[in-house]
């Protein structure tokens, strides 16, 4: 399968990359190769999206880009093959593409065009954000996979280092057991000496050995045996010889029964009996029973004998034993002696095997020294070079990272740039397209919105519709949320802050922003404290001021702790390194350090700061710390504080540091943060302290942010968040908020370094290690080194945003310049922030000296004198000086009234934000209606008219008169008069659209839409007059409550008693804005005036004086209503102060005097009786009075703002009406102004025209030019002439004539007719073509069917005729007759029907291999008509006939299937029909190549075939240069059944080789010869391979379809040679000799 893909995607997809079966993996797993596959075919149109990074983002892009594709194809596709393929799992790529390889190749077999698979495509993106979102989850950051590329080098480097070693190992085994058989062989050697010694022994032993004569051998014994063994043997004898005898006498007797039987067979078989075979039985049965019982006996006499037999050697052996007894004790003597003196000998072997090897032992030892020592020399050098070569690896490696960074960067910057570029060009085209609309008048409110647009980086023009808006709105919708929201708020704030569009004009400018109202704000800042109570705050930690604090960052190797130990020499900065105070805090813990030795601190001291410590530490810890463990353990540290004597709290730190090591657990952030802050603590105040590579992360930054200043940033951000925030009213009294403190840091500096300038440094340090290093054990290898740059690149970006835009504390230092600079520079930035620290300090200090006040003056003697009492002015309400009265209230009060001031607030602020979007619409819908109506009414200027019509006809009648009666001078009269008449009509069509054009106007103009919105506008406008009455009035309403309930009265309900301004209604009320319905009713009443006197008034119903009347009636009705709600809100005043102070409401005068006094003393009272009142009465009734008072005030600060703001709303809408009048009018009159100049350009066009008939009439000549009257415009057209040029006489039809007995096009014609009539596939049997032929001789009398050399064939020659085209069947293709009888045509080379084909196939789009007749003859052949068919002189000669041209025509009728609707044409089949030679082979060779698409080469053979080859193979290279001929070329299974057949129906009409499948089909053969030459899957083979097969090469040599056949015509020889110098020769070609060819 791999090997198929493999063809697939190189040969005919042509990816970018060359592919082989084993990269599967590698290639497809960043997914790039997977878009530029899709988008070969046309299914992937974003592959410019698609990256060829092999970085994990790129990878999850491009497959998230590729999902919804491959759903769309059916393709299997999810997260986990995602996972899979970018992870390189073995047979995941391969699996996908064998799948997309049956899809895709199904798309191409349903032949789905672009549009179809487009139409196909879905189109939310809901999916492809979860996969996304899910491939994300699963796909591994960037910075841990290269972690993971370096971990496993390193691990793949330590495979090979414990490889090699084991190699080693193994080899030093192979050398032990090597020595071990040597000496193994050496101690067999010993042993074979020693066994020899031994033996030489053992014969000494043997011969001093006395020798015991032995017993006589008892020869009876020996005697009997031997009897007994003769007696057996003769018994055996004996028996042998009566057994031969017994077989010899039974084989006598058989032979003699045969012998009988064989000399009376005759007779026997005539006297046969059955008692004689029985009798013969009966005699066998006997003689088996004889021989039985003998055979028994002999058996039981020889087993009786081996029994005494066996007896007799029992008896033998028992003597034999007793001898052997007796023997016994001389042999142990002997054995004793033999032991002894082999004993002696081992002692000795052993004493010199033991010299020997120590000997061994003492050269071993020296040879494995020197081979250790060898060994690990060149292990050190091999471990050099790798580590050399590894750091060079590493260094490419992050250059790459650095040059892929920079790229990000890049992109980033681009696409910023991008986006800027993209929001100017579409402001400038917004603001050009406005100018268009408003005419260079665009409002500064629109340009104001745009510009906030454009800072805000939103689009300005509308993404999505939000109207309406869905339960999911789109992203897009969203955008256009967001850009109304951010307008809403733009308006709203100046709306607020009465400035921008709401800012009060120049003859208003009295009328400025009310003041605040700070008993409304003291009022609801109390009710929300109530309603709200304030969190309690916790204590902040105190530590002496310093006079720097800073931290050192930067990565390893950067140079930090270089920097801080010369900082802490030179400048006397404490420096601070979270390890070593780590350790230190677990020694103290050891030592068991108690409070009394790690401070010199006083017992008072201590217990004033034992509570500080513990809020700073402990209390730190036990808050912030999310570990289990060590909280338990400090809680019970905490509870023992009690006894005495007690750890101190660095002790307890380093106690629960301790116990977390011990566990193998991390030490936590926040006891990292506790240990430093203790350590700063006992940090001396005139020393400063800097930190040592610490905070790593953005949490340990900001837990020590919060331990050291007592301030969590997280909270600090909520709060501003808090419920109970005023919007629309401050208390100036209220606390201000604690300043914002100071960071934990003054200065953060980076030392800034690069990755290869790192690992540059690690390696010198390796190589530079000295005691020193060793003694701090630091053992950084490379695998930690880039762990640590990982892990600071990972959390660097967070704290780089956290110290340069939250703190602003951040200063970079390039840290790859020398030690001594850097220094410098460190030390430079420290002393110039403790220098601004200082200069702070002094200039706080000068400003607290001056604030305590002035300095006393001089007592002079004026002052001495007493003066004159001043009674001191009275206090205002809500003035500094103020006390306000806070009496408590009921519960249910602030209950109460706080969330209905939250809804007074929410109710105010989203109406006024609706109204003025509202407004913003109604601005947009009017510029867009008047740009409109412009627009519409100059394209109703144009309309068409019907002058042109009357111009022509009197064009054609003047040009009718004949050129005799035009010097008449009565012809010349009438001629005028009809000018005259013309010029009538003209004028009365001018004048007719000219009034079409005025009531246009006047319909435009009196349309009503100027009421609507003048009446909608008003109507936004009287809104907001009722949004500030009704905050009015919700906020007389609280006040009334809350003093009330200050009082003890109950609050009464006055919600009847609201106020509402009443709005227009422009739907059923007709608004008496403008007079124009009325005079419109009046005019339809009156219908007896005529439509001059109707036009005219309407017009002076839109002049400027009736529109000016009409903008004061506007002016009236607004200033009555703002008159309406002002006096609502006096009268609401006035109510309130008469039913509180119970005062006669008479006129407004005491409203006004009574808040002009001041104090409610100066109000009238009625003198009655003095009724003596106690002093709680008294304190009472002055509380009431001061509640009375400063209600009042606040009702007046209140109503003096509605009001203020209710004069701003009526001066707005009184513009905004007044400049929605003016452009309406401005419009009015452009569109007159258009009329009348229309109407004058018309007239004018007619007076032209009537001068140049005039003058055409005194001429007494015709108008040969089209006169063209076009709108306004007048002009004689030169290009279409009146008076037409006289005809020339037709030419004579072309005629064909038969030459020679070629065929005409007529006679193909009818041949083709008759064929496709009988046979329309194209085969028919050769007995029917033989017919057709002699019925068309027979019946050819007068008809002209056949020329007149066709006449004479005879029944032989016909079927000659018909063998020439049938060679394996009794079918013949009459096509190919047809066009071996359409000859002479240019016999094509092979470049000239490549070139054919390409040029088919780049008009087939669809890749159907089918075109149209409208394509075929817009492409034509490689031949065209006859190019010197000139005209002749004389019109009644016949023109020459275009052969050629009708021969194209009648190939495209012969090959086209004519069944379908429009007729289609395969032009690959009738390119294989041209594809014929003369040589059949050559033929095939043609085919081929049309088949595969390329030139395939036939090799030559070594005999001279004929000279034509060689030229048509010259005139082929210098046909065509563009097409290049190799032989490397590879053809499918599919191309070559192309070629040697046409598909696999049996059809007998389908196709050329219908006959061939009947003998038997080639596609079983193709099939076994590709899967012999290695290719099962059938994948394409190259062509020379596949023409070195024995198979195919016999098919071609005896393949005949391709062969040319000579048309009869040609037949004698002179015509055979003018035909081959002419088919295989056109034009301008040297003639060959044709002698010696022979015609067929």
């Amino acid at each position: 399968m791999a090997g198929v893909l493999c063809g697939w995607l190189n040969g005919e997809v042509r990816l970018s990359r060359s592919l082989v079966p084993g990269s599967f993996a590698e290639e497809f797993s960043n997914g790039y190769l997977f878009g530029e596959l899709l988008h070969k075919y046309g299914l992937q149109d974003d592959f410019n999206k698609f990256s060829q990074s092999r970085v994990a983002s790129a990878k999850l892009n491009n497959f998230s880009l590729l999902e919804p594709t491959l759903h769309l194809l059916g393709v299997q596709f999810n997260e986990n093959v995602a996972q899979d393929i970018m992870t390189g799992q073995h047979g995941a790529a391969t699996k996908l593409l064998y799948e997309l390889y049956i899809a895709l190749e199904k798309k191409r077999k349903t032949k789905l065009t672009a549009v179809a698979m487009e139409a196909m495509r879905p189109t939310g993106p809901a999916k492809l954000k979860s996969i996304g979102s899910r491939l994300k989850s699963l796909t591994p950051r960037q910075a841990d996979l290269q972690l993971q590329q370096v971990s496993e080098h390193f691990e793949m480097k330590s495979k090979a280092m414990e490889d090699k070693i084991a190699r080693i190992h193994i080899s030093e085994q192979q050398k032990v057991q090597k020595l071990r058989e040597e000496q193994r062989a050496q101690d067999i050697e010993k042993h074979r000496i020693g066994r020899r010694r031994q033996n030489e022994i053992m014969a000494k032993i043997q011969a001093a050995i006395i020798q015991v004569p032995k017993p006589r051998p008892n020869y009876t014994i020996k005697a009997i045996e031997a009897q007994k063994l003769l007696k057996k043997k003769r018994e055996a004898e004996d028996t042998y010889k009566e057994i031969n005898k017994f077989e010899k006498s039974i084989a006598g007797r058989l032979s003699a029964v045969y012998k009988t039987t064989a000399q009376t067979a005759t007779e026997l078989l005539n006297v046969y009996s059955d008692d004689e075979y029985i009798r013969k039985i009966q005699k066998r049965l006997e003689e088996d029973t004889f021989a039985r019982e003998q055979r028994e006996k002999r058996r039981r006499k020889m087993l009786v004998e081996q029994l005494i037999a066996h007896e007799a050697q029992e008896e033998a052996y028992r003597e034999e034993q007793l001898i052997h007894r007796l023997m016994r004790q001389s042999q142990q003597e002997r054995r004793i002696a033999v032991q002894l003196m082999h004993v002696r000998h081992e002692k000795e072997v052993l004493r010199q095997n033991r010299i020997y090897r120590e000997k061994q032992y003492e050269d071993r030892r020296l040879k494995e020294f020197q081979k250790a020592l060898d060994s690990e020399a060149a292990l050190a050098k091999q471990e050099k070079i790798d580590c050399e070569e590894q750091t060079i690896k590493e260094r490419e490696r992050h250059e790459k990272i650095a040059v892929g960074r920079a790229q990000a960067r890049y992109k980033k910057h681009y696409s910023i740039c991008w986006e800027v570029i993209n929001q100017i060009i579409d402001l400038s085209t917004k603001v050009g397209e406005y100018r268009i609309l408003t005419n260079n008048k665009i409002p500064m409110k629109l340009m104001r919105d745009w510009k906030e647009f454009f800072f805000s980086e939103k689009p300005i023009y509308e993404q999505a519709s939000i109207h309406p808006l869905p339960n999911e709105p789109s992203p897009e919708q969203l955008v256009e949320l967001n850009k109304m929201n951010l307008l809403d708020e733009k308006d709203y704030g100046e709306y607020k802050s009465m400035t921008g569009e709401w800012c009060p004009t120049e003859d208003n400018s009295e009328n400025k922003p009310p003041h605040n109202n700070n008993i409304l704000g003291h009022v609801l800042r109390r009710l929300m404290e109530i309603f709200y109570p304030p969190k309690p705050k916790s204590s902040l930690p105190v530590f002496p001021s310093f006079p720097i604090k800073g931290c050192i960052l930067g990565k390893l190797f950067s140079g930090k702790t270089t920097c801080v130990k010369f900082l802490e020499k030179v400048c006397n900065i404490q420096v601070l390194s979270i390890d070593t105070l780590v350790q230190e805090a677990i020694q103290a813990f050891l030592k068991n350090e108690m409070k009394s030795e790690h401070s010199l601190i006083s017992q008072e001291a201590e217990s004033s700061v034992k509570q500080n410590e513990v809020s700073i530490f402990i209390n730190f810890l036990l808050f912030n710390c999310q570990c289990h463990e060590y909280s338990e353990h400090l809680n019970l540290t905490c509870s023992s504080n009690c006894t005495l004597p007690q750890l101190s709290v660095r002790a307890q730190l380093g106690a629960a540091s301790q116990k977390l090591l011990k566990k193998g657990k991390s030490i936590p952030d926040e006891l990292l943060v506790a240990i430093l802050l203790e350590a700063i603590n006992q940090t001396p105040p005139e020393m400063g302290w800097i930190l040592d590579g610490f905070p790593m992360t953005i949490n340990q930054a900001k837990l020590f942010e919060k331990g050291y200043i007592g301030v969590d940033p997280d909270e600090a951000e909520a709060e501003d968040m808090n419920p109970g925030k005023l919007s629309l009213v401050t208390d100036p009294r209220a606390p201000n908020k604690p300043p914002v403190s100071l960071p934990a840091f003054d200065v953060s500096v980076l030392l800034d370094i690069s990755d290869t300038t790192v690992l540059k440094r690690m390696k010198d340090n390796n190589q530079n290690s000295d005691a020193e290093i060793l003694e701090e054990k630091i053992d950084l290898v490379r695998d930690q080194v880039l762990h640590r740059i990982s892990g600071f690149l990972d959390t660097w970006p967070k704290l780089e945003n956290w110290f340069s835009v939250h703190q602003n504390i951040l200063v970079k230092v390039n840290a790859e310049t020398e030690e001594s600079l850097v220094c410098k520079a460190v030390k430079e930035i420290l002393m110039g922030e403790i220098a601004k620290k200082q200069n702070r300090s002094k200039l706080f200090c000068s400003a607290q000296e001056k604030l305590p006040g002035k300095k006393p003056l001089p007592v002079t003697s004026q002052d001495l004198v007493p003066s004159v009492p001043v009674t001191p002015p009275p206090i205002e309400p809500g003035s500094d000086e103020w006390i306000y009265v806070d009496e408590p209230l009921p519960k249910e009060i602030p209950d109460f009234l706080v969330p209905y001031w939250e809804n007074i607030e929410n109710a105010y602020v989203s109406t006024i934000k609706v109204i003025l979007r509202c407004l913003r619409d109604e601005q947009h819908s009017i510029i867009y209606y008047l740009a409109g109506i412009r627009k519409n009414f100059q394209d109703y200027l144009k309309r068409p008219d019907l002058k042109q019509e009357f111009v022509s006809q009197w064009q054609s009648d003047f040009n009718s008169i004949a050129d005799d009666l035009r010097e008449d001078e009565e012809t010349k009269a009438e001629l005028h008069q009809r000018v005259t008449d013309l010029r009538d009509v003209l004028w009365d069509i001018c004048d007719k659209r000219r009034e079409e054009a005025e009531q246009e106007c006047t319909d435009i103009m009196s349309d009503g839409w100027l009421l609507d919105h003048k009446g909608i506008a008003i109507n936004h406008f009287f809104s907001l007059m009722q949004v500030e009455v009704d905050r009015f009035q919700d906020t007389k309403r609280l006040l009334h409550d809350y003093y009330k309930a200050m009082e003890g009265k109950i609050p009464t309900d006055d919600s009847q008693n609201f106020t509402r301004l009443p709005l227009l209604d422009i739907i059923d009320i007709e608004i008496p804005l403008v007079s124009v319905k009325l005079h419109l009713q009046e005019t339809n009443i009156t219908k007896s005036k005529n439509r001059g006197i109707l036009l005219k008034s309407i017009k002076d119903e839109n002049s400027s004086e009736n529109v000016a009347a009409t903008f004061g009636k506007d002016e009236n009705l607004i200033s009555d209503t703002w008159q309406t709600a002002v006096t609502a809100v006096s009268d609401m005043v006035r109510n309130c102060l008469c039913a509180d102070t119970q005062l006669p409401s008479k006129s407004k005068d005491c409203e006004w005097d009574y808040f002009s006094a001041g104090l409610p003393s100066n109000v009238p009272v009625v003198e009655v009786s003095p009724v003596p009142l106690t002093s709680e009465e008294l304190k009472k009734q002055e509380l009431t009075l001061k509640i009375q008072q400063e209600y009042f005030a606040a009702l007046k600060h209140e109503e003096e703002a509605t009001k203020s703001r209710l004069d701003l709303i009526k001066e707005k809408a009184l513009a905004y009406i007044e400049e929605l009048t003016v452009k309406s009018e401005e419009a009015y009159k452009d569109m007159e102004k258009w009329l009348g100049a229309r109407f004058l350009a018309e007239m004018s066009s007619v007076e032209k025209l009537i001068e140049i008939g005039r003058h055409h009439i005194e001429c007494s000549s015709k108008i040969q030019y089209e006169m063209t009257l076009e709108e306004t415009d007048f002009f004689l057209s030169s290009d279409v002439k009146v008076i037409p040029d006289p005809v020339p006489p037709p030419h004579v039809p072309q005629v064909e004539t038969s030459d020679s007995g070629t065929l005409t096009i007529s006679q193909l014609n009818t041949f083709h007719k008759q064929f496709l009539q009988v046979a329309p596939k194209g085969f028919i049997y050769k007995k029917v073509f033989i017919d057709i032929f002699i019925e068309v001789i027979n019946l050819n009398l007068g008809t002209n069917y056949l020329p007149d050399a066709w006449m004479n064939l005879t029944l032989p020659d016909l079927q000659n005729l018909t063998s020439a085209f049938t060679v394996n069947s009794e079918l013949i293709d009459w096509r190919r007759f047809l066009l071996a009888a359409a000859q002479p045509w240019p016999v094509p080379s092979l470049t000239q029907l490549l070139k054919t084909l390409n040029i088919f196939k780049s008009v087939d789009v669809a890749g159907s291999g089918l075109v149209t007749q409208e394509c075929y003859m817009q492409v034509g052949l490689w031949f065209t008509g006859n190019e010197d068919l000139n005209s002749t002189k004389d019109c009644t000669e016949p023109l020459p006939f275009d052969r050629l041209g009708c021969l194209i025509k009648f190939f495209f009728s012969l090959f086209a299937d004519t069944r379908k609707d429009p007729a289609l044409l395969n032009y690959i089949e009738m390119l294989l029909y041209f594809a014929a030679h003369s040589d059949p082979v050559e033929g095939v060779y043609r085919a081929l190549s049309i088949a595969a698409g390329t030139h395939i080469h036939r090799k030559e053979e070594s005999s001279l075939v004929c000279g034509v080859k060689y030229l048509s193979k010259i005139l082929e290279d210098s046909n065509d240069a563009f097409l290049k001929y190799t032989d490397e070329g590879k053809i499918s299974l599919a191309t070559l059944l192309k070629v040697f057949r046409d598909g696999a129906s049996t059809d007998e009409d389908n196709h050329r080789f219908s006959s061939l499948e009947k003998e038997g089909r080639y596609d079983k053969h193709f099939i076994k010869i590709y899967k012999k030459l290695g290719t099962e899957d059938l994948t394409p083979i190259p062509v020379e391979l596949l023409l070195k097969h024995p198979f195919i090469q016999d098919l071609i040599n005896r393949y005949q379809e391709y062969k040319l056949i000579v048309s009869i015509a040609f037949r004698d020889h002179k015509l055979c040679k003018c035909a081959y110098r002419y088919l295989h020769y056109p034009r301008n070609i040297v003639y060959l000799d044709t002698v010696n060819l022979k015609c067929r």
